[in-house]
């Protein structure tokens, strides 16, 4: 009781919107718990291709499809789209799952480094001698809340002729003036080739992921992408939920624009009591504190104050680069936020992370 959750990839507080849980249990009682079944038997209902239609026109996309999770989005589109003639370009510090997926693949592989537009450039130029060449991205890096450079990403991709594949996991609903997330922010919407996303995250917060790009990619995915043929179809209420998040976004940007100003609170007000807070306007806050220990006592001190925060550290983060990772919800109020940044205050001088 009285505990505030500060940890939780729930952006926009929706997985406790009564609308969205309601929503849930209405697909749960028509079309039962679970289906049974993978996609291509009898795994499709109604309420999948309504989704997925969904998805495509709240991204602006031709098509989309879904599935388990965006960790099985990843590990199943770069083995389905690139041949051993082809190249694939990496940010280094892309999500498990992407570098998971590009592993499966028999591509040329390209690591750049982290956000580093001459790097990319240096190693666009490496490989022209393939046939295809895709650079892939966190939208958002979901451990320090940066935002990747996308329009220096697209103009070095349109130079070189390449593809641009972005995970929008940390930037889907609440990115961008109606949370489409960095493409829209950045303003390279028409730019992006591929975008591979979550339902567990801002969209209702249960489980599921998804692609959404050209048509003519959706298909072949629907062919030969493991992932999906051999997953069972999402359950009917995971399928339900995310369905009403989606319609409470296209109807108005109100919560996504909600997020802007809690997330500037939170942030500035910890700079201002000496605390150093990684990323950029991202509700992912971490609080970087270096050393692995003080990170995990902290958290359990935090916990004591009625606030809910998990330190990070290695092997999830680098050596030497601990932190407690807040992220802010639109469901926090101010007075929230203020006795969060209150308790990690008096929690940093008991511990000595702030003179």
């Amino acid at each position: 009781a009285g505990i505030i959750n500060f940890c939780a990839n729930n952006y926009l507080g929706l997985s406790s919107h009564p609308e969205v849980i309601r929503a849930a249990v209405e697909a749960l009682e028509k079309f039962g718990a679970g289906l049974s079944s993978v996609r291509f038997i009898c795994g499709t209902q109604s309420i999948h291709k309504d989704l997925e239609e969904k998805i495509a026109r709240f991204h602006q996309r031709e098509d989309a499809i879904l599935y388990a999770s965006c960790f099985d989005a990843n590990a199943g589109i770069f083995e389905a789209l690139l041949t051993p003639e082809d190249a694939v370009l990496s940010d280094e510090l892309n999500h498990a799952s992407i570098i998971d997926g590009i592993r499966l693949c028999k591509a040329n592989k390209y690591r750049y480094k982290h956000m580093d537009m001459q790097d990319l450039e240096t190693k666009l130029q490496e490989a022209q001698k393939h046939r295809l060449r895709l650079v892939a991205t966190d939208g958002a890096f979901s451990m320090d809340g940066d935002i990747a450079p996308l329009r220096e990403i697209c103009q070095l991709a349109q130079k070189y002729d390449a593809l641009v594949f972005i995970d929008e996991c940390h930037a889907t609903g609440f990115l961008g003036p109606n949370g489409r997330g960095t493409d829209e922010l950045l303003g390279v919407m028409d730019k992006i080739t591929i975008i591979n996303s979550t339902l567990g995250k801002a969209l209702g917060g249960a489980a599921g992921g998804y692609t959404t790009g050209p048509k003519p990619l959706i298909d072949l995915l629907r062919q030969r992408s493991r992932p999906y043929l051999f997953s069972n179809s999402l359950p009917p209420a995971v399928v339900g939920c995310a369905s009403k998040a989606l319609d409470l976004l296209m109807e108005s940007n109100a919560i996504a624009q909600s997020m802007a100003a809690k997330t500037q609170r939170f942030r500035s007000k910890m700079t201002a009591a000496g605390f150093t807070i990684s990323g950029k306007d991202h509700p992912i806050c971490p609080v970087m504190l270096g050393d692995a220990r003080l990170a995990s006592v902290m958290a359990e001190d935090m916990l004591n104050r009625g606030i809910y925060v998990i330190g990070f550290s290695y092997p999830v983060v680098p050596k030497g680069k601990a932190r407690i990772r807040v992220q802010i919800s639109a469901v926090h109020s101010d007075e929230d936020i203020d006795r969060c940044v209150e308790a990690f205050t008096e929690v940093g001088r008991k511990h000595g992370a702030l003179p």
